[in-house]
């Protein structure tokens, strides 16, 4: 039985956080590098509000409030 809390989640080993889609971790993994909001816009082929929104989408999920917190978590996660 699939949980509705979990869309797009293909199993554990799918993502290192269970809780983050892909392209959530995907724009962690560019902010974490040290690209701004518009250069992972770019790269992702998306909008800044775009990545703003998975970041913040981010942060809400797992109680992050700052950019450095963020890239502590990439950190740890091996992004």
């Amino acid at each position: 039985m699939s949980s509705p809390h979990t869309p797009g989640a293909k199993g554990p080993a799918s993502s290192p956080h269970p809780h983050l889609t892909p392209r959530e971790l995907e724009a962690l993994r560019h902010i974490a590098a040290g690209r701004t909001y518009l250069q992972t816009a770019r790269h992702m082929g998306l909008s800044p509000h775009t990545v703003d929104a998975y970041l913040r989408r981010v942060r809400a999920k797992l109680g992050l409030h700052s950019t450095a917190e963020l890239t502590r978590l990439a950190v740890s996660l091996g992004l």
